[in-house]
């Protein structure tokens, strides 16, 4: 079942004028779902949605306008999931022995949630049967390193323009833990591998921007940063990541995955949030404004 589908693997806007070291990633808000890996899955097609961040690209759709470059993944991550380590296989998906430095043994393999997932967010089996291992080659190598090929240059890019820069991976959650019942989430939920992948000052400017447009905001639980957080986050070295989750229930009905009627509402908001952090970026990383000629750029 090797799909060739989906034409190109991401979607990289660029800003049309000026550029600020801002980069904003979507990397689980891909939509494509290809006729033969639809027909290889046992799961209808609203259910082999649940592990995708509907929509989530359109709430940050205005990035580029403002300055900050926007990749987004166009594959899903039912079929590829690039916020994990390439490496993270799950044996009991595939017919044959993995490749040789499989992390078959990661907590994130161990539930079906790896590079490949075997099952959709709510644990439900994707496929019926075992996958021939020439997938994990054509999904890797066509999907997976494209898109953090292309994460990577912007970050160094960025980094060699600016000085340093700041990573929004963008996400979202469901409203609640499970099956939509229990406590409802806060709203928002920024990660930074608990101080690791961002600069504090960052971290708590972004929350405190987000809080002011109304959002409830939490820090690190239960989402602290996946893969891409914690792979590219370096502040000392001037790359500082953080991960936004976002409830969806702000701007989705959860069961149906169809935007609600008052999304533009909520894209305003982020758009205003993304306004106002672009206006606090020289002072948040002030290596961009140490560097002449960039604010005209």
């Amino acid at each position: 079942m090797i799909c060739r589908d989906f034409g190109a693997p991401y979607a990289l806007t660029l800003p049309v004028s000026g550029h600020l070291p801002l980069i904003v990633n979507s990397p689980h808000s891909g939509r494509i779902y290809p006729p033969a890996f639809r027909e290889a899955s046992r799961l209808d097609a609203l259910t082999l949605r649940r592990s995708e961040d509907a929509f989530v690209d359109d709430l940050f759709a205005a990035a580029p306008q403002m300055g900050a470059p926007m990749l987004a993944a166009r594959f899903p991550r039912a079929w590829v999931d690039v916020n994990r380590e390439r490496g993270e296989l799950d044996p009991s998906l595939f017919d044959g022995p993995l490749p040789r430095g499989a992390n078959s043994a990661s907590a994130r393999v161990l539930a079906g949630l790896g590079v490949i997932p075997r099952v959709v967010s709510d644990g439900e089996s994707i496929y019926a049967r075992r996958l021939p291992l020439r997938e994990v080659e054509f999904r890797l190598e066509n999907f997976y390193d494209p898109f953090h090929t292309a994460l990577a240059a912007l970050i160094d890019d960025t980094r060699l323009t600016f000085g340093s820069v700041l990573v929004l991976d963008c996400h979202s959650m469901p409203s609640h833990p499970g099956n939509l019942s229990g406590a409802r989430r806060p709203d928002i939920i920024v990660g930074n591998r608990f101080g690791s992948s961002a600069r504090q000052e960052i971290s708590a400017t972004v929350g405190q921007l987000l809080g002011d447009l109304g959002f409830v905001v939490h820090f690190n639980r239960p989402y602290a940063g996946g893969y891409i957080t914690e792979h590219y986050g370096a502040p000392s070295a001037g790359v500082n990541v953080l991960q936004l989750e976002i409830n969806r229930a702000l701007y989705l009905n959860e069961r149906s995955i169809e935007l609600r009627s008052d999304f533009a509402a909520v894209r305003t908001r982020f758009e205003t949030f993304l306004s106002r952090l672009c206006a606090a970026l020289p002072a948040l990383l002030p290596a961009a404004d140490s560097r002449p000629g960039l604010a005209a750029e």
